[in-house]
């Protein structure tokens, strides 16, 4: 079983405006998920949604490192305890800003569920990097 997603997406944009899209409540509630969210250690913040078809509205966790372009922070999906990590990593590159999303811990989730989270996860983060991809335009 995979424990780790990756992604990775150059943005032809400056490194500043991909942080702030990521790491500021007002900008990830336009783009992905209403949130309650601070780029500050320790905070704990709070995605919510609108009921979808697998019934999931609440995603929580603790920030656990924002510097100057990382952002990581826990991921615990409701009604579950299993916690796992998200990681995002910006990078200044020739084109613009390079970044690198991994979603890891994974495997924390018991057996079967475990694939499915996995799977589940890694669409809704492909999903996620092409709403940032067209916020960003």
């Amino acid at each position: 079983m995979r424990d780790t997603i990756t992604k990775e997406k150059i943005f032809n944009h400056p490194i500043e405006k991909v942080w702030d899209a990521i790491s500021k409540a007002e900008e990830i509630s336009t783009w992905f998920i209403q949130a309650d969210f601070k780029a500050e250690k320790g905070y704990q913040y709070t995605f919510t949604s609108e009921v979808n078809e697998k019934g999931c509205t609440t995603i929580s966790g603790t920030i656990k490192e924002a510097t100057p372009y990382v952002l990581v922070y826990t991921w615990i999906v409701a009604d579950t305890n299993v916690e796992t990590t998200v990681t995002w990593t910006l990078e200044t590159v020739a084109e613009g800003t390079k970044l690198h999303l991994e979603h890891s811990g994974i495997s924390n989730y018991a057996g079967d569920t475990a694939i499915a989270m996995f799977e589940s996860f890694n669409g809704g983060w492909n999903g996620c990097i092409n709403q940032l991809t067209d916020y960003l335009k």
